[in-house]
């Protein structure tokens, strides 16, 4: 259902090295941009996580209780992915592991205070 979230940054060079190399140990990669916005996502047409700086050009602020998740394959990759995170200096949110018999996720904040679920579902 969903096409892309975007994130809002106010560093957009590091955001982008942290998303890459995040994203990456899932597979994702930078699939587009429009000089503001850089999509990433495993392949087009699938859903993507933009990041970039507000289109009114005010600062970027985080949501409280937005929290985008993303889909992993596997548990081992929520693993990777947080793990990463957390090596770039994202900050804890809560570590992998069951929240329910068919969910297995971890959560973590950006460099840019963006909270972040990486979940498998059933």
């Amino acid at each position: 259902m969903l096409a892309y979230v975007t994130l809002g940054s106010n560093d957009v060079e590091k955001a982008k090295a942290f998303y890459d190399e995040v994203l990456g140990e899932m597979g994702a990669k930078r699939l587009f941009d429009n000089n503001r916005l850089y999509f990433y996502g495993t392949a087009p047409g699938a859903p993507m996580l933009a990041i970039g700086g507000p289109y009114d050009e005010n600062a970027a602020s985080c949501g409280n209780g937005v929290m985008p998740a993303i889909a992993a394959p596997d548990n081992e990759t929520v693993d990777k992915v947080y793990n990463k995170a957390i090596e770039l200096g994202a900050v804890d949110e809560g570590a992998p592991g069951n929240r329910m018999p068919t969910f297995y996720g971890a959560y973590f904040r950006d460099p840019d205070g963006n909270k972040i679920c990486v979940c498998k579902l059933g």
